[in-house]
């Protein structure tokens, strides 16, 4: 399960290929269980972004799956430990938040940080959000979200807006004014 971007996408629509996957022109499954067997198959060859989807749908219980947080937490972790970005953001949410596990803010951290040093933009904010709501380093939000919002994320920029207006950010600081 490679992840596509919205050019790929668009350019497949355009075509008329969007019925089809357009790395290994396999037909989308046009059922639950057709889907879920698909994603299993490349959850078996160790494809991490599979494993994240996968997570996903125990987490939400979607696919015929019954809701099962401790199996979307495993299978996140194998597949952040494979490389998906957007697991570790995953594993962040659900340690920071405490959802179907106990809270833990440092494994939440720890996760964005992972992500957000591969480039997602979310794990990056999110991290603005903690030293901001948290820890009350408005130094290291703005330095934060400055990072996200140059990456097109509009919550960082309006979080850096909010900043000004409480006067906690000014124009000092890098890359602002």
């Amino acid at each position: 399960m490679k992840r596509l971007c919205n050019g790929c996408i668009l350019a497949a629509r355009q075509r008329g290929i969007l019925g089809s996957c357009p790395f290994c022109r396999t037909k989308v499954p046009a059922d639950d269980a057709s889907e879920l067997e698909m994603i299993q198959k490349r959850v078996h060859k160790k494809d991490a972004e599979a494993m994240k989807v996968l997570g996903d749908k125990y987490f939400s219980g979607d696919l015929g799956l019954a809701k099962d947080v401790s199996r979307a937490i495993e299978l996140w972790t194998e597949a952040a430990e494979l490389g998906s970005v957007e697991a570790h953001n995953e594993l962040g949410i659900v340690y920071y938040n405490g959802n179907g596990v106990e809270e833990n803010k440092s494994s939440s951290i720890h996760h964005w940080q992972q992500a957000a040093m591969k480039g997602h933009v979310q794990s990056r904010h999110n991290l603005g959000v903690v030293e901001h709501d948290d820890n009350g380093n408005y130094e290291l939000a703005v330095q934060h979200w400055m990072i996200s919002a140059k990456m097109g994320y509009e919550k960082s920029l309006n979080g850096i807006k909010e900043m000004f207006k409480e006067g906690h950010a000014t124009k000092a600081h890098k890359g602002i004014g």
